[in-house]
Protein backbone atom coordinates (compact mmCIF):
# COMPACT_ATOMS: atom_id res chain seq x y z
CA UNK A 1 0.00 0.00 0.00
CA UNK A 2 2.79 2.70 0.78
CA UNK A 3 4.35 1.70 -2.35
CA UNK A 4 1.38 3.11 -4.32
CA UNK A 5 0.76 5.98 -2.29
CA UNK A 6 4.65 6.51 -2.85
CA UNK A 7 4.20 5.91 -6.80
CA UNK A 8 1.20 8.32 -7.19
CA UNK A 9 2.68 11.08 -4.83
CA UNK A 10 5.61 10.95 -7.23
CA UNK A 11 3.35 10.73 -10.43
CA UNK A 12 1.50 13.81 -9.10
CA UNK A 13 4.71 15.95 -8.51
CA UNK A 14 6.00 14.86 -11.70
CA UNK A 15 2.54 16.82 -13.03
CA UNK A 16 2.79 19.45 -11.16
CA UNK A 17 6.17 20.21 -12.67
CA UNK A 18 5.64 20.05 -15.90
CA UNK A 19 2.34 22.48 -15.69
CA UNK A 20 5.20 25.03 -14.33
CA UNK A 21 6.09 25.90 -17.78
CA UNK A 22 8.24 23.71 -21.03
CA UNK A 23 11.26 23.40 -18.33
CA UNK A 24 12.24 20.23 -16.84
CA UNK A 25 14.97 19.84 -14.97
CA UNK A 26 16.15 23.20 -15.74
CA UNK A 27 16.04 22.14 -19.32
CA UNK A 28 13.68 23.60 -21.65
CA UNK A 29 11.69 20.90 -23.21
CA UNK A 30 11.29 19.67 -27.12
CA UNK A 31 7.70 19.78 -27.48
CA UNK A 32 6.75 22.72 -24.95
CA UNK A 33 8.04 26.35 -25.40
CA UNK A 34 6.93 29.17 -22.36
CA UNK A 35 7.84 32.59 -23.75
CA UNK A 36 6.98 35.57 -21.54
CA UNK A 37 5.65 38.58 -23.41
CA UNK A 38 4.30 42.47 -23.77
CA UNK A 39 0.76 42.66 -24.64
CA UNK A 40 1.60 44.31 -28.18
CA UNK A 41 3.08 43.68 -30.40
CA UNK A 42 4.97 40.84 -28.96
CA UNK A 43 2.03 38.46 -27.57
CA UNK A 44 0.04 39.77 -30.91
CA UNK A 45 3.06 37.89 -32.65
CA UNK A 46 3.63 34.92 -30.76
CA UNK A 47 -0.28 34.41 -31.51
CA UNK A 48 0.26 34.37 -34.78
CA UNK A 49 3.42 32.01 -34.89
CA UNK A 50 1.58 29.26 -32.29
CA UNK A 51 0.05 27.52 -35.29
CA UNK A 52 3.13 27.48 -37.28
CA UNK A 53 5.28 26.03 -34.20
CA UNK A 54 2.08 23.24 -33.08
CA UNK A 55 3.37 22.03 -37.01
CA UNK A 56 6.75 21.45 -35.70
CA UNK A 57 5.50 19.98 -32.69
CA UNK A 58 5.83 22.00 -30.03
CA UNK A 59 2.89 23.87 -28.18
CA UNK A 60 4.01 28.04 -27.19
CA UNK A 61 2.60 29.18 -23.78
CA UNK A 62 2.32 33.04 -23.68
CA UNK A 63 2.49 34.59 -20.83
CA UNK A 64 2.05 38.54 -20.47
CA UNK A 65 3.93 41.51 -18.69
CA UNK A 66 3.03 45.00 -18.21
CA UNK A 67 6.38 46.28 -17.37
CA UNK A 68 10.11 45.82 -18.75
CA UNK A 69 11.34 44.62 -15.05
CA UNK A 70 9.29 41.67 -14.42
CA UNK A 71 10.18 39.44 -17.70
CA UNK A 72 13.90 39.57 -16.74
CA UNK A 73 13.04 38.39 -13.25
CA UNK A 74 11.01 35.30 -14.26
CA UNK A 75 13.46 34.25 -16.80
CA UNK A 76 16.26 34.38 -14.34
CA UNK A 77 13.94 31.96 -11.58
CA UNK A 78 12.77 29.99 -14.35
CA UNK A 79 9.14 30.22 -14.43
CA UNK A 80 9.37 30.80 -18.15
CA UNK A 81 11.83 29.63 -20.91
CA UNK A 82 12.21 32.91 -22.74
CA UNK A 83 11.19 36.35 -22.87
CA UNK A 84 10.24 38.46 -25.91
CA UNK A 85 10.24 42.50 -24.95
CA UNK A 86 13.37 44.36 -25.11
CA UNK A 87 16.33 44.73 -27.62
CA UNK A 88 19.88 44.79 -26.87
CA UNK A 89 21.25 47.61 -25.06
CA UNK A 90 18.31 47.09 -22.55
CA UNK A 91 19.17 43.51 -22.25
CA UNK A 92 23.12 44.87 -21.40
CA UNK A 93 21.92 47.24 -19.17
CA UNK A 94 19.56 44.99 -17.44
CA UNK A 95 22.52 42.04 -16.90
CA UNK A 96 25.05 45.02 -16.00
CA UNK A 97 22.28 45.68 -12.99
CA UNK A 98 21.56 41.96 -12.21
CA UNK A 99 24.77 39.87 -11.81
CA UNK A 100 22.73 36.64 -11.63
CA UNK A 101 21.38 37.31 -14.78
CA UNK A 102 23.02 35.32 -17.45
CA UNK A 103 21.39 35.90 -20.62
CA UNK A 104 22.02 35.94 -24.42
CA UNK A 105 19.74 37.11 -27.79
CA UNK A 106 18.88 34.48 -29.37
CA UNK A 107 17.25 36.10 -32.48
CA UNK A 108 16.06 39.72 -33.66
CA UNK A 109 12.82 39.47 -34.62
CA UNK A 110 11.07 43.09 -34.82
CA UNK A 111 11.67 47.00 -34.40
CA UNK A 112 9.26 49.23 -32.78
CA UNK A 113 10.41 52.42 -33.71
CA UNK A 114 10.58 55.28 -30.86
CA UNK A 115 8.33 58.12 -31.32
CA UNK A 116 7.76 61.86 -30.61
CA UNK A 117 4.49 63.02 -29.65
CA UNK A 118 3.08 66.31 -29.10
CA UNK A 119 -0.85 67.49 -28.34
CA UNK A 120 0.45 71.16 -29.42
CA UNK A 121 3.12 71.00 -32.00
CA UNK A 122 3.55 69.65 -35.46
CA UNK A 123 7.00 69.31 -35.65
CA UNK A 124 10.09 69.45 -33.40
CA UNK A 125 11.10 72.71 -35.58
CA UNK A 126 8.25 74.59 -33.78
CA UNK A 127 9.01 73.45 -30.38
CA UNK A 128 9.62 77.26 -28.40
CA UNK A 129 12.56 78.16 -26.12
CA UNK A 130 11.98 76.13 -22.60
CA UNK A 131 10.09 73.84 -23.82
CA UNK A 132 9.27 70.99 -22.04
CA UNK A 133 10.39 67.27 -23.17
CA UNK A 134 9.35 64.49 -20.90
CA UNK A 135 11.04 61.10 -21.53
CA UNK A 136 10.91 57.75 -19.93
CA UNK A 137 12.92 56.63 -16.47
CA UNK A 138 14.66 54.22 -18.22
CA UNK A 139 18.59 54.68 -18.70
CA UNK A 140 19.21 51.92 -21.42
CA UNK A 141 17.00 53.80 -23.79
CA UNK A 142 18.33 57.86 -22.57
CA UNK A 143 20.91 57.88 -25.74
CA UNK A 144 18.09 56.52 -28.21
CA UNK A 145 15.59 59.20 -27.04
CA UNK A 146 18.10 61.80 -27.52
CA UNK A 147 19.47 60.37 -30.92
CA UNK A 148 15.80 61.09 -32.07
CA UNK A 149 15.63 64.53 -30.97
CA UNK A 150 19.04 65.06 -32.32
CA UNK A 151 17.55 63.54 -35.45
CA UNK A 152 14.64 65.87 -35.30
CA UNK A 153 17.19 68.80 -35.42
CA UNK A 154 16.55 69.81 -31.79
CA UNK A 155 19.74 69.13 -29.98
CA UNK A 156 23.44 67.92 -30.41
CA UNK A 157 25.11 65.44 -28.95
CA UNK A 158 28.76 64.86 -28.29
CA UNK A 159 30.47 63.03 -30.96
CA UNK A 160 30.76 59.33 -30.99
CA UNK A 161 28.19 59.06 -27.68
CA UNK A 162 25.05 57.65 -29.85
CA UNK A 163 23.43 54.42 -28.15
CA UNK A 164 25.16 55.33 -24.69
CA UNK A 165 24.48 59.03 -24.82
CA UNK A 166 23.20 60.52 -21.88
CA UNK A 167 21.54 63.99 -21.04
CA UNK A 168 25.16 64.85 -19.88
CA UNK A 169 25.92 64.29 -23.45
CA UNK A 170 23.57 66.58 -25.03
CA UNK A 171 26.34 69.23 -26.75
CA UNK A 172 24.18 71.49 -28.26
CA UNK A 173 20.57 72.92 -26.87
CA UNK A 174 20.17 76.17 -28.61
CA UNK A 175 16.51 76.34 -27.87
CA UNK A 176 17.26 75.49 -23.59
CA UNK A 177 14.82 72.55 -23.91
CA UNK A 178 14.18 71.21 -20.45
CA UNK A 179 14.06 67.11 -19.75
CA UNK A 180 11.74 65.62 -17.57
CA UNK A 181 13.59 62.00 -17.69
CA UNK A 182 11.58 60.49 -14.48
CA UNK A 183 8.18 58.55 -15.59
CA UNK A 184 7.49 55.21 -16.36
CA UNK A 185 7.21 54.24 -19.85
CA UNK A 186 4.38 52.68 -19.81
CA UNK A 187 2.70 55.58 -18.03
CA UNK A 188 3.56 58.17 -21.16
CA UNK A 189 0.91 57.44 -23.54
CA UNK A 190 -1.66 59.00 -20.46
CA UNK A 191 0.97 62.33 -20.26
CA UNK A 192 0.62 62.76 -23.94
CA UNK A 193 -3.28 62.26 -23.55
CA UNK A 194 -3.22 64.84 -20.65
CA UNK A 195 -0.90 67.34 -22.83
CA UNK A 196 1.42 67.64 -20.10
CA UNK A 197 4.65 68.58 -21.38
CA UNK A 198 5.24 69.99 -25.00
CA UNK A 199 6.55 67.16 -26.51
CA UNK A 200 6.77 63.47 -25.19
CA UNK A 201 8.81 59.96 -26.47
CA UNK A 202 6.68 56.93 -26.71
CA UNK A 203 8.03 53.20 -27.18
CA UNK A 204 5.69 52.45 -29.81
CA UNK A 205 3.88 49.57 -28.29
CA UNK A 206 2.35 51.51 -25.72
CA UNK A 207 1.74 54.07 -27.92
CA UNK A 208 -0.44 51.28 -30.30
CA UNK A 209 -1.78 50.00 -26.74
CA UNK A 210 -3.25 53.29 -26.03
CA UNK A 211 -5.10 53.74 -29.43
CA UNK A 212 -2.46 55.58 -31.18
CA UNK A 213 -0.79 55.36 -34.73
CA UNK A 214 2.41 55.94 -34.92
CA UNK A 215 3.32 56.63 -38.42
CA UNK A 216 -0.01 59.28 -38.34
CA UNK A 217 0.46 60.51 -34.91
CA UNK A 218 4.44 61.09 -33.96
CA UNK A 219 6.26 64.02 -35.31
CA UNK A 220 9.33 62.42 -35.51
CA UNK A 221 9.29 58.83 -35.53
CA UNK A 222 12.67 56.35 -35.88
CA UNK A 223 13.70 54.74 -39.01
CA UNK A 224 14.87 51.17 -39.94
CA UNK A 225 18.03 51.82 -39.49
CA UNK A 226 17.81 52.03 -35.91
CA UNK A 227 19.93 49.61 -33.97
CA UNK A 228 17.54 49.10 -31.56
CA UNK A 229 15.51 45.39 -33.19
CA UNK A 230 13.20 43.86 -30.40
CA UNK A 231 15.10 40.06 -29.18
CA UNK A 232 14.30 36.56 -27.96
CA UNK A 233 15.95 35.76 -25.05
CA UNK A 234 16.82 32.86 -23.29
CA UNK A 235 19.18 31.66 -20.28
CA UNK A 236 22.63 31.32 -21.75
CA UNK A 237 23.03 27.84 -22.90
CA UNK A 238 19.14 27.57 -23.93
CA UNK A 239 19.67 29.28 -27.51
CA UNK A 240 20.53 25.77 -28.86
CA UNK A 241 17.23 24.48 -27.79
CA UNK A 242 15.15 22.47 -30.08
CA UNK A 243 12.09 24.77 -29.15
CA UNK A 244 14.02 28.22 -29.32
CA UNK A 245 15.33 27.52 -32.46
CA UNK A 246 12.11 26.53 -33.87
CA UNK A 247 10.45 29.58 -32.14
CA UNK A 248 13.07 31.85 -34.00
CA UNK A 249 13.14 30.34 -37.01
CA UNK A 250 8.63 30.44 -37.23
CA UNK A 251 9.34 34.04 -35.88
CA UNK A 252 11.96 35.17 -38.71
CA UNK A 253 9.35 33.29 -41.30
CA UNK A 254 7.56 34.71 -44.21
CA UNK A 255 4.46 34.09 -43.01
CA UNK A 256 5.16 35.98 -39.93
CA UNK A 257 7.12 39.02 -41.12
CA UNK A 258 4.16 38.97 -43.83
CA UNK A 259 1.75 39.53 -40.25
CA UNK A 260 3.63 41.65 -38.74
CA UNK A 261 3.59 44.79 -42.08
CA UNK A 262 0.03 43.62 -42.43
CA UNK A 263 -1.07 43.95 -39.42
CA UNK A 264 1.13 47.12 -38.00
CA UNK A 265 1.29 48.89 -41.49
CA UNK A 266 5.21 50.39 -40.38
CA UNK A 267 4.44 50.70 -36.58
CA UNK A 268 6.40 48.00 -36.37
CA UNK A 269 8.98 46.58 -39.14
CA UNK A 270 10.59 43.42 -39.27
CA UNK A 271 13.82 42.91 -37.94
CA UNK A 272 17.02 42.93 -40.98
Amino acid sequence: MKKVVTIALVLLLTAALAACGGSKDGKIADDKIKVGASNVPHAEILEAAKPLLKKKGIDLEITTFQDYVLPNKALAQKKIDANYFQHIPYLEQAMKDHKDYKFVNAGKIHLEPMGVYSKKYKSLKELPEGATVIMSNNIAEQGRMLMLLEKGGLIKLKAGKGVKATLKDVAENPKHIKFKANVDPGLLPKVYKNESGDAVIINTNYAIDAGLTPKKDAIVLEGSESPFANIITVRKGDQKAKAVKALVEVLHSKEIQDFIKDKYKGAVLPAK
